[in-house]
C-alpha cells in the first residue's frame, strides 16, 4: 500500500479552513496582549474549561498520537498507563500544589524553587528546562510534525515543512501569548477528540471486528496485550513497561510533566481563581481517560485488520496511523482526522515556544533588570520567542541525522527529572531544606543519574554494562528518585534555612471551605479517581 495520500478537495478544504481559523483566532486575541503578564499568563484570566482542554491538547502531540496507536499495535494496551496515571497525578496536583502555586503568585515554576530554597536552584532548573524546551520539545515537535506529514505527503521538504510549522505557530503565539495558545488549544482539542472518535468508529466497524468484543479478543489471541499492570503479564523483565515501572517510574515522570513542567503548568498559573485552576486540571484529567478507548484500543484492533487484509506483511509502528487513515476513512473524515493530527502538532509547538520564552524572560532577563516595564517585558518576550522559533526550526531537521540519539534523549527524562520531583515534593510537605541542600540534591541526583547512564550503556566497562540485564528507564527513574531523596534528607540542615514565616505560603496548608455540592473539588477528585480505578480494573 502506498503511504502517499491524494487528498479530495473536501479534505483539503477542511485542512485549509482549520489552519486559517487557528491563525486568525490567534491574531485576533493578540489585540488584547499589552504586557508580559498577558503574553505569559493570559492576564491571569483563564477559565476552567479553557484550561482543561488546553492541558489535554498540549499533552497530545503528534508523536504521542502516532506513538500511542503504534505502540498499541505492537505491544497492546500497556502504553495507556501513561494516560490514566496522568489523571492520578493531576488529582494530587489539584489537592496540594494548585493552591500553593496560585497563592504565591509565581509566574514560572522555577520561581517556586527560588522562593522556597534560593536563586541557584531556580536558575539550575530553569536552564535545564530551557535547553530541553528548545532542543527537545520545540525542535522535536517540529521535526516529528514534519516527519508525520511526510508519511502522508512524501513530496514535502523537511526544511520547508519545519519552517512553515514554526512560522504559523510562532506568529499567533507571539501575537496573542498564552491566551492565544489556550483558546486555539480548545479548538484543537475538540478537533482531535472528534477525529479520534471517528477513527475509532471506522476501526471497529470493519467486518473483521464488527463491534464485537469477542472478535477483538479472539483476533488478538494474546491476553497479555489487554493487560496494563498485572505482574503476570507485565513482569519485571518486560522490556516495554514492567509492572513496577508503572507503579514507581510512571508517577515520577508524570509528576514532573504535570506539576513542574512550565509548558503545562503555565495554563494553571494563568487561571483567574483557585477554583478555576482546580476544575481545569480535573477536566484535563477526565479528558485523559477516554484516550485508552479512542486512541490506544483502535491501534490494537487495527492489527487484526492489517493481518487479514495483508497476510504475511509486516507493518512498522510509525506507519500504523497513516495506514489506518488511508485504508479505513471516507472522504471528509480524512480531512478532519488530518486536521486533528495537525492540531496535535500545532498545540505542542505553540506551548513549548511560549513556555521557553517565559523562562528566558522571567527567570533570567527580568531578574537582572527589575525595573523592566510590562510593555518592555512584552517586547523582550516576543523577541526571545522569535529567536527560539528560529533556533528550533533550524535545529529540527538536524535531528534526522541521529534519530536514535533523539529517541534516547526522550528516555533521558528518567535520568534528568527525579531530583527536581524530590525538591518539589519534600519542599511543600517538610520544612527541612536549605539553599545548599537543594542544590546538592540537584547536582548529586544528576551525578547518580550520570553514573547509571554510563554503567547502563557500557561507557565505563569496555562496552559492557555493570549488571547482567538492562534496567527499564521507568525503574531508572525510581532509583535516581530514591538516591535524590536520601541526599535531600542528608543535607536538609546544611546551611541556613529560610524563616518559617517566609516559606509559610509555599507549604501545604489546611484547605479552606470548598464550593458546595458537585462544585466541591474534593468530591470531583474522588469521582475521577473512582473512574480511573474502574478503567484500570477493567484491563488489569
Amino acid at each position: 500500500m502506498n503511504n502517499a495520500l491524494s487528498l479530495h478537495p473536501i479534505d483539503l478544504s477542511i485542512i485549509v479552513v482549520y489552519f486559517t481559523a487557528v491563525l486568525a483566532i490567534g491574531l485576533w486575541i493578540g489585540r488584547n496582549t499589552k504586557g508580559g503578564e498577558d503574553l505569559f499568563l493570559a492576564g491571569r484570566s483563564l477559565g476552567w474549561i479553557a484550561i482543561g482542554f488546553s492541558l489535554f491538547a498540549s499533552n497530545i502531540s503528534s508523536t504521542t498520537l502516532i506513538g500511542l496507536v503504534g505502540s498499541a499495535y505492537d505491544g497492546g494496551l500497556y502504553i495507556s498507563n501513561y494516560e490514566w496515571m496522568a489523571t492520578v497525578v493531576l488529582v494530587f496536583f489539584v489537592l496540594f500544589f494548585v493552591p500553593i502555586f496560585l497563592r504565591s503568585r509565581i509566574s514560572t515554576i522555577p520561581e517556586f524553587l527560588e522562593r522556597r530554597f534560593g536563586r541557584h536552584s531556580r536558575r539550575y532548573f530553569s536552564g535545564l528546562t530551557i535547553v530541553t524546551n528548545i532542543l527537545v520539545d520545540t525542535a522535536g515537535s517540529l521535526y516529528a510534525g514534519a516527519v508525520v506529514l511526510q508519511l502522508f505527503f512524501p513530496e514535502l521538504d523537511m526544511w520547508t515543512t519545519c519552517i512553515v510549522l514554526a512560522l504559523i505557530a510562532g506568529i499567533y503565539t507571539a501575537a496573542g501569548g498564552l491566551a492565544a495558545v489556550v483558546y486555539t488549544d480548545v479548538i484543537q482539542a475538540v478537533v482531535l477528540l472528534l477525529g479520534s472518535c471517528l477513527m475509532t468508529y471506522f476501526v471497529f466497524a470493519h467486518p473483521a471486528i464488527d463491534f464485537s468484543w469477542t472478535a477483538l479478543t479472539d483476533g488478538i489471541g494474546d491476553a497479555a496485550k489487554f493487560s496494563v499492570v498485572s505482574p503476570e503479564h507485565r513482569p519485571l523483565s518486560d522490556d516495554k513497561l514492567p509492572w513496577l515501572g508503572t507503579l514507581i517510574g510512571v508517577p515520577i515522570l508524570g509528576f514532573y510533566f504535570w506539576v513542574t513542567n512550565q509548558f503545562i503548568v503555565q495554563r494553571v498559573l494563568g487561571a483567574k481563581s483557585v477554583d478555576d485552576a482546580r476544575w481545569g486540571a480535573l477536566l484535563g484529567g477526565l479528558l485523559k481517560l477516554p484516550v485508552l478507548f479512542i486512541m490506544v484500543l483502535p491501534g490494537l484492533a487495527f492489527s487484526i485488520i492489517w493481518a487479514q487484509d495483508n497476510p504475511g506483511m509486516a507493518l512498522s509502528a510509525d506507519k500504523v496511523f497513516p495506514h489506518m487513515v488511508t485504508s479505513l476513512l471516507p472522504v471528509g473524515v480524512i480531512g478532519l482526522v488530518l486536521a486533528g493530527l495537525i492540531a496535535a502538532i500545532m498545540s505542542s509547538i505553540d506551548s513549548t515556544l511560549n513556555s521557553a520564552s517565559a523562562l528566558i524572560t522571567l527567570d533570567f532577563i527580568k531578574p537582572s533588570r527589575p525595573n523592566l516595564s510590562e510593555s518592555d517585558t512584552l517586547k523582550v518576550g516576543r523577541i526571545s520567542m522569535t529567536i527560539i522559533m528560529v533556533i528550533s526550526a533550524l535545529w529540527a531537521p538536524q535531528i534526522a541525522q541521529f534519530d536514535g540519539l533523539f529517541k534516547y534523549i526522550q528516555e533521558m527524562l528518567a535520568y534528568m527529572v527525579p531530583p527536581v520531583t524530590v525538591l518539589f515534593l519534600l519542599g511543600v510537605f517538610w520544612k527541612g531544606g536549605t539553599a545548599k541542600g537543594a542544590l546538592a540534591t540537584l547536582i548529586g541526583g544528576h551525578g547518580v543519574a550520570v553514573a547509571l547512564f554510563l554503567g547502563e550503556n557500557g561507557f565505563l566497562n569496555d562496552g559492557e554494562r555493570w549488571w547482567s540485564a538492562p534496567i527499564h528507564f521507568t525503574l531508572v527513574a525510581g532509583i535516581v528518585f530514591g538516591a535524590s531523596l536520601l541526599i535531600y534528607v542528608a543535607t536538609a540542615y546544611w546551611g541556613e534555612a529560610k524563616p518559617d514565616e517566609e516559606i509559610a505560603e509555599l507549604m501545604v496548608q489546611p484547605a479552606p471551605p470548598a464550593q458546595p455540592g458537585l462544585k466541591d473539588y474534593r468530591l470531583q477528585s474522588g469521582l475521577l479517581l473512582a473512574l480511573t480505578a474502574a478503567v484500570v480494573a477493567m484491563f488489569w
